[in-house]
Parts: structure tokens; C-alpha cells; sequence
């Protein structure tokens, strides 16, 4: 198994790296590098500037007018990203719905979603969780009743969603529904896609610690939804949804994000003089040491796709870990300022680099949780590995 990359694999780096340095806009490279939030048209202008340049649709094969990279390609540019400072793509639609609509959805269904996800001219959000249906996603609520008219067939769709990041923004959500409540969990649940600008659609704000809006709960009463806005076919959702998760936990581990992290510590330490502390130092030794451990286990994994062998339990490894390292560095800078961190969002109060710090900590606590918790991708790993 080689795990250096190729003469070609560098050449796209510098590629990339020099894009990023011409075409990331200085304010949103200051508010990334700084742990500022980012507002919506600061994500759809990136989209835009990357969909310009042909790069709309990383990680799309070239049928569907992504740029054809490999998994390594795509490793690469995430990573230079990252270390530039630009944002994290929005996962939703260019890295959950999409991958399942190039799989299971119909030609119709892709000429329709796939180009303007690629544009930003849409943007989704993720109808999963339910208030009592979150680990256990199979004992959804949400109905979905089916009704024949001459009008055309539909679907009433009732219930509730819970931690729909970024709804607010949405002009779209994907929504696991349960269309035959008389069979097993996840034999009776489907697939739809949901306009947000649809009557009986009502989000309301869910106002984290942090002081931010970044979550919503979304109310569906008696929303119409064409069954042409099916995907695949009914009671088969609960695949469909395996599939993007898949997806999902892959993308979480955010190895460049938490390289550019981990430099942001060092930087806040040195100021701080906290470096000058063994012990405190240490840690932050230990964290470099597991981040570089997970760096190679994510390159054994495209290493694998590479010669076209699926991967196993390491989607799940590579989830955990990541967000464990995420959240290590987070509380690492937290505790390097110390109670400069506790006035969420205040300048003035410390150092400028402090003012975000008690926000971003609270904020990344979620990473253990959403995307299948850790302790679910746990019993995966077990199950996978040693059959229990």
C-alpha cells in the first residue's frame, strides 16, 4: 500500500493551492481563520466562485458536471481548503443529496436538483431527526399519507423535524417520512424531497448555547408533496438514507479543517505562553500525534477506494475520531485564554482572538452526535469487526 502521493497528486496541490490564494475573498478567509461565523452569502459566494472555475461539483463523477477527481483529488482539495481558509462546504446538497439522486433518483430528478445544487442557486437541509427519534432514526413519526386525484398523485405529509441546521436558509429538504405504519421501522419509510416554500411548512428557530441560530425545528401540516418528488421507490427509503449517511460520516472527520485548527491553537497558546508549560504543551503534542495517526488511516481508506475496495468499519473510525480531535482542540483553546473565553462574542473584553473561543466549543459539541452518534458508530465497528 503506497501512501505518498504522485507527482500528478502534488501538481493538482499546488493547483488548488494557488486558486485558493487568488480566489477565496479576504473577508471570508479572515472570519475562517479567526473562528467568526459565517453568514449565507458568504457560503453561496464560495459555491459560486467555485462553480465558476468548474469545481461546482467536487467529488461528482463528470456525468453529472463534477470535475471526475478521485478520492485522493478530492482529499487534496479539502485539505488546501482548510488550510486557506475557506469554508467548509455545505454538506446538504452538494455531499448528501446529491451522491443519492446520481445513484437512485430518476433522469428527471437529476437534471432538475443536481445543476442548481451545483450553482447554489438552491440550497438543502437534512429532514431526519424527530423530537424521540434521533439514534434510533427508524422510529420516526412522520407521516406521509398517499392520495390518488385526478390532479395528480401526492402525498400528506404530517410531523415534525428537529436540529434542521441551517433551515432557515433552505428552499429545500430532503425528509425520511413513514408511508406504511403497519410495517417493521424500516420497511414502512420513504424518501421525499420537500419545497420549503410549500404551504403547511413552518420552521422555527431552535437558539443554541452559543447564543447562535443555527438549528430549527420544521413543522409539516398537511404539506403536499408530488410523488414525482419520491425517490426511488416506497417503504425503500431506509437504504436510500443508509447510503447518504455513509456520505455523511466520512465527511465529518474534517482532517484539514482540524490541521488548520490545531495551527490556531499553537498560535493562541505561544500568546498566551501556555506553550512554555510542560504539561499544557503535552497535550497538545498528544493531539498532533493522534491527528497525524488519523491522517493515515483516512489515506489507507482512499488507498482502498483507489483499487475500488469498499471500506468497512472505517467510515465509522474515522467519524469518531475526527470529532473527538475537533473537540479536544476546541477545548484546548478555550482553556488557553481562560476566562476570556466566557464572554461569548465580546470583543474588548480580552484578546480578539479569544472573543469566538467559548462559542466555538459549545458549538462543536454536536459533532459526537450528529451523523450517527459515537456510541452508535461504536456498536457498528463491533458488529462489523467481531460480530457482536
Amino acid at each position: 500500500m503506497d501512501l505518498d502521493f504522485s507527482p500528478g497528486e502534488n501538481a493538482f496541490r499546488e493547483e488548488v493551492r494557488q486558486f485558493v490564494n487568488d480566489g477565496l475573498p479576504p473577508h471570508i478567509r479572515h472570519k475562517v481563520m479567526n473562528g467568526i461565523h459565517l453568514d449565507r452569502d458568504d457560503h453561496v459566494l464560495w459555491q459560486r466562485t467555485l462553480h465558476q472555475r468548474g469545481w461546482g461539483g467536487v467529488g461528482w463523477p463528470r456525468e453529472f458536471g463534477g470535475p471526475g477527481w478521485t478520492p485522493t483529488e478530492l482529499y487534496i482539495f479539502e485539505e488546501e481548503c482548510a488550510k486557506g481558509g475557506a469554508p467548509r462546504l455545505i454538506s446538504f446538497g452538494l455531499k448528501m443529496i446529491a451522491p443519492v439522486l446520481m445513484v437512485f433518483g430518476s433522469p428527471e430528478q437529476q437534471a432538475r436538483y443536481l445543476p442548481k445544487i451545483m450553482s447554489a442557486e438552491e440550497w438543502w437541509c437534512q429532514g431526519y431527526s424527530e423530537p424521540g427519534a434521533g439514534s434510533d432514526l427508524a422510529s420516526l413519526k412522520t407521516r406521509a399519507e398517499l392520495v390518488k386525484s385526478s390532479a395528480g398523485d401526492h402525498y400528506l405529509v404530517n410531523g415534525q423535524k428537529t436540529w434542521t441546521t441551517l433551515g432557515q436558509y433552505a428552499d429545500w429538504i430532503f425528509c425520511l417520512v413513514r408511508t406504511d405504519p403497519e410495517a417493521k421501522p424500516q420497511r414502512g419509510i420513504s424518501f421525499l424531497l420537500i419545497d420549503m416554500k410549500s404551504p403547511g411548512v413552518t420552521v422555527r428557530p431552535i437558539i443554541t448555547l452559543d447564543g447562535a441560530h443555527e438549528v430549527n425545528e420544521v413543522w409539516l401540516e398537511d404539506v403536499r408533496v408530488p410523488v414525482a418528488n419520491r425517490i426511488g421507490e416506497e417503504n425503500q427509503g431506509w437504504t436510500y438514507a443508509k447510503f447518504l449517511l455513509g456520505h455523511e460520516r466520512t465527511n465529518i472527520a474534517g482532517i484539514g479543517i482540524a490541521k488548520r485548527e490545531l495551527a490556531r491553537l499553537k498560535r493562541i497558546a505561544a500568546a498566551e505562553g501556555r506553550l512554555d508549560e510542560a504539561l499544557f504543551a503535552a497535550r497538545v503534542a498528544q493531539l498532533e500525534i493522534d491527528l497525524m495517526a488519523l491522517e493515515i488511516t483516512n489515506l489507507r481508506v482512499l488507498s482502498a477506494e483507489g483499487a475500488h475496495q469498499a471500506p468497512g468499519p472505517e467510515a465509522s473510525i474515522l467519524k469518531i475520531k475526527g470529532t473527538e480531535i475537533q473537540q479536544a482542540i476546541a477545548e484546548l483553546m478555550m482553556q488557553a485564554v481562560g476566562s476570556a473565553a466566557l464572554p461569548v462574542g465580546q470583543t474588548g473584553v480580552g484578546p480578539d482572538y479569544a472573543a469566538n473561543l467559548g462559542a466555538g466549543y459549545c458549538n462543536l459539541r454536536k459533532l459526537s452526535i450528529f451523523g450517527g452518534s459515537n456510541e452508535i458508530q461504536k456498536n457498528i465497528i463491533s458488529q462489523m469487526i467481531m460480530g457482536l
